[in-house]
C-alpha cells in the first residue's frame, strides 16, 4: 500500500514501483478479462491512478514479472485443455443425438396443420423422456412446427459444435374420434 510522508502540511505519497512502459504508463499483467483493455494474460500499459485504483484493488491484474507470466501461462493452458475435453464431449453428444429420433403427439386437422405448435419445450421433454437430457435454448427452430412430418432440428452445444436430431410429429391417436 502506498505510504503517507508528512512534511509540515503536505502529504505526499510514494507508490510501489511497477514496471515503467514506454509511454510512462505502469505495465500490468492482466488476471482476467477485462473489457475494453485486454484478455487474460496480456501485458498492458495503464495510468498509475488506473492501476492503483481499479486494477490493483479489484484484482484484475498484478506486477507484470516473469514469474506472474509464467503462472498465468500455466492457468490458460489448464483452460485449454479444460475447453479441449468439453468440445471432445459436446462432439460425442452431438453424434449420439444424430443416431437418435423422437416422435411428438400433435392434435392435428385433416389436412395435417396442427391446432397449435411444437416448439422447443416439447422437443426438450420428448428428449428427456428418450434419456437425453438439453435446455430449451439449445433447440434452433427457425419457427414454430405447425404441421404433421418429419424434421430434421438443430442443437447447439458450443459455437464449434452443433448436432442435429429428426422430430416426428405425428397426429394423436385419439384425434380421429372427434
Amino acid at each position: 500500500m502506498p505510504q503517507a510522508k508528512t512534511t509540515g502540511r503536505t502529504v505526499k505519497r510514494t507508490h510501489k514501483r511497477l514496471p515503467k512502459g514506454d509511454n510512462g504508463g505502469c505495465k500490468l499483467l492482466l488476471i482476467h478479462n477485462v473489457e475494453h483493455l485486454g484478455r487474460q494474460g496480456d501485458i498492458v500499459e495503464v495510468k498509475p491512478g488506473y492501476a492503483f485504483n481499479f486494477l490493483l484493488p479489484q484484482g484484475l491484474a498484478t506486477v507484470a514479472t516473469e514469474h506472474h507470466q509464467r503462472m498465468v501461462e500455466k492457468h490458460r493452458e489448464k483452460l485449454r485443455q479444460i475447453e479441449l475435453e468439453k468440445l471432445a464431449h459436446f462432439r460425442r453428444a452431438a453424434d449420439e443425438l444424430a443416431k437418435q429420433s423422437i416422435t411428438i403427439e400433435a392434435n392435428a386437422n385433416d389436412d395435417g396443420h396442427l391446432y397449435g405448435s411444437v416448439g422447443a419445450h416439447e422437443i426438450v421433454d420428448a428428449l428427456k423422456a428418450a434419456g437425453v437430457t438439453l435446455a430449451s435454448d439449445q433447440i434452433r427452430l427457425e419457427g414454430p412446427l405447425r404441421e404433421l412430418g418429419l424434421y430434421t432440428v438443430k442443437v447447439h452445444f458450443h459455437t464449434e459444435v452443433q448436432g442435429e436430431v429428426k422430430v416426428w410429429v405425428v397426429p394423436t391417436a385419439n384425434s380421429d374420434a372427434s
